[in-house]
């Protein structure tokens, strides 16, 4: 397992906003920072409201209603083992 880099491009696979646990008013609320995030160098940033993988918990998410981790490219790429990144944390450094 390694440490997800906060890159765009990694963004650019992330499934994080089509999770059912990210719900529509997670979204809305966090849209105007993560697109202000997205128009920066996100390597820097220590959070942000996606790729829970690689920035840790949401703000925002209390509930799981259903995970589609292991279906993303960043969590195959990486070799995650685990899923609800969102709640459950960024993947450990290894």
């Amino acid at each position: 397992m390694s440490v997800v880099a906060k890159t765009k491009e990694n963004l650019k696979k992330c499934q994080c906003m089509k999770c059912p646990t990210y719900t529509f008013m997670c979204k809305m609320k966090n849209m105007p920072a993560n697109m202000a995030a997205m128009m920066s160098d996100i390597g820097k940033k220590e959070h942000m409201e996606a790729m829970f993988c690689a920035f840790g918990n949401s703000k925002c998410i209390d509930t799981e209603k259903g995970c589609i981790c292991m279906k993303c490219a960043i969590f195959k790429e990486n070799n995650l083992d685990k899923a609800d990144y969102c709640l459950g944390g960024k993947a450990p450094k290894m």
